[in-house]
């Protein structure tokens, strides 16, 4: 099995002096170890260069977003081209919603999970409002069964096979935030299209986490961002992907200058000539000094392997799940097939607010979330079974 790259990642320590159980990389992944030295790097490079770095950097910043294309691409199950590493994760979503939110007055239904997180449901009710729809009518929120936690995949299907000629757009969370619940996205996907529909996916608790393959899949568009398990720390660039089958068409754009053909970019044309790919969605140029933690734990990622990756996770996940104390004070949601989770599982703790902060005082670093759920994740880049073995002796003394 892969081994830990706990080593290239600066953990934090515990107020006795001892390292952290850091089981927070589904909300902020660690620093890399490489970050200073590459952050100094560009630093020296505006101090030496000043406007020149643009060409004359070491690392070049007119052209410094095209290096990302490889990793993502194998981080997504993408080709390069289908990538962009870009914006922010609800920027991205308008932007591509833009392009592939189309609605009619026959066709303007979007369907998301129920639950999803905020920042997506305040994405599609906006933009529903945008097209002259009420979020009511046109955003369906897909709830799992009474006294179930998680959806099911067949209730999806069976949806979408009847009531899918009104919808125009199913955009679920690749793994659910809340519960940690891992959707099939290639069955969604093709449930999707088979209703008429376009599918596209909020991989911010995916990327980095589960083995995708976007384009095999043949989602249409999905967006991330990368300061959760992509370790590229608080606010740092998100991504796209958008399916080649898309590069022809004639879609609705909002344009930059970044997002114009590279050869004639400098030519300052009034007229606007898409990048090919992905690339046509930029706005502007790589903001450097945000995107440097991801370039260094992308290459940390390619050493690494995404199969790889996803074998430690199920491993670490199902010991923790075989050590668990059993207790009624305290109940895991997330699904035990290891296909329907990532590095995530969530306990729902009833008036577990006490637990929580115990397990902090105690050296664990996790998180929780309204109203009951405390979420712990085994991100394995960097967590391992010592980890699993001290959070459940941690949590054995208090639950």
């Amino acid at each position: 099995m892969l081994p830990s790259f706990r080593d290239e990642f600066l953990l934090p320590r515990h107020t006795d002096g001892t390292p952290a159980v850091y089981l927070c990389g589904n909300s902020l992944g660690l620093q890399p170890r490489g970050v200073k030295e590459a952050m100094h790097q560009e630093l020296e490079d505006w101090a030496n260069y000043g406007v020149e770095g643009h060409f004359h950097a070491k690392n070049p910043w007119v052209s410094y977003h095209e290096p990302f294309r490889r990793p993502l691409a194998h981080v997504l199950g993408a080709k390069e081209l289908e990538v962009a590493a870009l914006g922010t994760l609800t920027n991205n979503l308008h932007l591509l919603m833009v392009s592939f939110y189309r609605p009619t007055k026959e066709r303007f239904k979007i369907v998301i999970e129920a639950g999803a997180f905020p920042s997506d449901q305040y994405a599609v009710d906006s933009q529903a409002r945008f097209h002259g729809f009420d979020p009511k009518e046109a955003v369906v929120e897909f709830k799992p069964r009474e006294g179930e936690s998680t959806l099911r995949t067949e209730d999806v299907e069976e949806y979408l096979e009847k009531e899918g000629d009104q919808v125009a757009l199913v955009l679920f969370g690749g793994v659910n935030y809340y519960t940690g619940q891992a959707f099939d996205i290639a069955r969604i996907t093709a449930a999707t299209h088979a209703a008429g529909a376009v599918s596209g996916w909020d991989l911010a608790h995916a990327a980095g986490n589960l083995h995708l393959k976007l384009h095999e899949w043949g989602v249409d568009f999905a967006t991330w961002c990368s300061y959760k398990y992509l370790n590229a720390g608080p606010g740092a660039a998100s991504g796209i992907f958008v399916h080649e089958k898309h590069f022809d068409e004639d879609l609705p754009r909002f344009q930059g200058w970044w997002g114009h053909d590279p050869d004639t970019r400098f030519k300052m044309t009034r007229e606007f000539k898409p990048a090919r790919g992905a690339d046509a969605w930029q706005l502007s140029n790589a903001p450097v000094f945000n995107m440097v933690a991801l370039k260094v734990s992308l290459g940390l990622f390619e050493a690494a392997t995404m199969p790889a990756l996803r074998e430690r996770s199920v491993a670490l996940t199902s010991a923790l799940l075989e050590a668990l104390p059993q207790n009624d004070s305290y109940e895991v949601i997330t699904p035990r097939d290891p296909k329907d989770r990532g590095s995530q599982l969530s306990f729902r703790v009833p008036k577990g607010r006490s637990l929580f902060e115990k397990l902090s005082a105690a050296g664990v670093i996790c998180d929780w979330r309204e109203p009951d759920v405390i979420r712990i994740a085994l991100a394995p880049l960097y967590n391992d079974f010592d980890d699993v073995e001290r959070f459940v002796s941690i949590l054995s003394t208090l639950a």
